[in-house]
């Protein structure tokens, strides 16, 4: 097939899905077979364009143009290949996921939850084949609008007040602050195109600059940078699949994808480091990383102290895009990759416990490790990647930003880093010791099993593969290093990119 054919599909496949899912309402099995091989599909699809984007390509498809000035545009570069990669793959693990949990949940609606999961997916694939900034907007929206209804699936009270508070903050602050970035780039560079090395290099003075960055970075609110970030913890009312596509899969990657690629393809990163415009993004993004940590600390509820430690983890890619060198962008995008595919194993552990052991909170989780050793271990491994230790993916991004602050000087990046990682420790490492080193309370523990067959497969695998990503970065490593490569040579030359022209073993 043609690059211009897979992408089609790639958009297709999943709205395709979200079509046929509904024939199949009264017949689960066949509804969820469906469901599996559109993930399947899609994944294949992804995968058929990696080998032009690995040669240097940048498949695209023909722009349709809505009004003068305005295109939907669809492109696909090393950081949007990324992206598409890690959402394709992971819906495979989290569509067989969740038949596992939705089954022992007895959960209601099911066939409207596979529906908007896959529209959500679509949305995704919108995302991360966007050519311009008013595609990636339109789909950005779409996102929002296919998730709400799986933050509010329990359809209790909290649920519908989650609801509420997801849309009007998202929306609130696409609507107030994104869009109206969007057009302000518009009327300045004349053109809305991702553009290797900036669109807006002498548009406007640092002031302009500065003012522009903080309403995309705060107009991407599902980004979840303080203080925007309150409707992460209160979404924790979902369905575990569900926080695990706004966590891992979707929604909070959208929102520090879109932060990393305007600061790539829009801004550019010579024109920010050479007027000091986003030096604040720095501070910013290193509070959220210890303040999220410190709040985790204090969370008994699993998931919750989950939700924080996402806010925390995903400014790591944003301090990655702040430092503005091509070395912390390279951390930033595979920290992308690596916190996808950890933390969506701490989420599937966490649904495993509550669905074997009906436990949600860190302070119940006395002995779970020697009755639940699957669940447990595969959390184990979450957990040392989200702290950064090898050998787990956690360790690459994390590594490559500290050292790109390092040649920096940064020492409030350094000191962030260093310091949350300490305070990562602090909130993950009691719950391994309860797990493991405590009896859980008699009677109780001895009810515990673990979780169906389907949920202790996926997360499994995706734990097998936090660290196969460490032991093999390959084709995350090679994407990450085509978009750290291309903004070093836009900014003058490779000569200040260090890093290893192979992927570390």
């Amino acid at each position: 097939m043609t690059p211009g054919t897979l992408m089609l599909l790639v958009l297709l496949v999943p709205a395709a899905t979200a079509l046929l899912v509904p024939l199949f309402d009264g017949r689960p099995n066949v509804r969820e077979a469906t469901t599996l091989l559109g993930a399947v599909l899609l994944f294949a699809a992804v995968l058929g364009l990696l080998p032009t984007v690995l040669e240097g390509g940048t498949p695209s498809l023909p722009a349709w143009t809505v009004v003068p000035g305005l295109s939907i545009a669809f492109s696909l570069e090393p950081l949007g290949m990324l992206f598409a990669t890690v959402a394709s793959g992971l819906w495979i693990a989290n569509s067989v996921y969740s038949i596992g949990y939705m089954r022992a949940e007895a959960a209601p609606r099911q066939t409207m939850f596979y529906v908007c999961f896959a529209l959500a997916i679509a949305a995704t694939m919108g995302i991360a084949l966007a050519g311009n900034l008013f595609t990636l907007f339109l789909f950005y929206e779409l996102l929002s609008f296919t998730t709400w209804p799986l933050v509010t699936h329990r359809a209790t009270p909290e649920a519908r007040a989650a609801g509420r508070l997801y849309l009007m903050m998202l929306f609130g602050a696409s609507t107030v602050l994104f869009l109206p970035a969007i057009a302000w780039t518009g009327i300045a560079a004349g053109t809305l195109d991702f553009t290797p090395g900036g669109i807006l290099g002498g548009t406007m003075g640092a002031a302009g600059l500065g003012i522009l960055l903080a309403l995309f970075v705060f107009g991407a609110a599902k980004a979840a940078v303080m203080p925007l970030h309150f409707w992460l913890p209160a979404a924790m009312v979902a369905p575990t699949p569900v926080s695990a596509l706004l966590h891992a899969v979707a929604v909070v990657k959208a929102g520090v994808f879109t932060i990393l690629k305007v600061v790539v393809y829009i801004f550019g990163l010579e024109t920010l480091a050479a007027t000091g415009a986003g030096d604040w993004l720095v501070v910013v993004a290193g509070i959220t990383i210890v303040l999220a940590s410190l709040i985790a600390l204090r969370q008994d509820n699993l998931k919750r102290r989950l939700a924080y430690s996402t806010v925390s983890q995903l400014s790591y890619v944003v301090l990655g895009a702040a430092l503005f060198t091509p070395l912390a962008v390279l951390g930033a995008a595979l920290h992308i990759a690596a916190h996808a595919v950890s933390k969506i194993t701490l989420f599937f552990a966490a649904g495993s416990v509550h669905v074997g052991a009906h436990v949600e909170d860190v302070s119940r989780m006395d002995g779970l490790g020697r009755k639940m050793p699957w669940t447990m271990g595969a959390f184990s491994i979450g957990a040392l990647s989200m702290i950064g230790m090898p050998p787990t993916a956690g360790f690459l991004g994390k590594w490559f930003i500290l050292v790109a602050a390092m040649q920096a000087g940064h020492w409030f990046a350094i000191g962030a880093i260093v310091l949350s990682t300490v305070l990562n420790a602090g909130y993950f490492l009691p719950i391994l010791y309860r797990a493991y080193a405590r009896q859980g309370e008699e009677g109780k523990i001895d009810r515990v099993r673990e979780s169906p067959w389907p949920m202790v497969t996926a997360l499994v695998a995706t734990a097998a593969l936090t660290v196969l990503l460490f032991a093999w970065p390959g084709v995350p490593f090679e994407l990450a290093g085509m978009l750290a490569g291309g903004a070093a040579l836009e900014a003058g030359g490779a000569g200040d990119l260090v890093f290893p022209a192979e992927p570390p073993q």
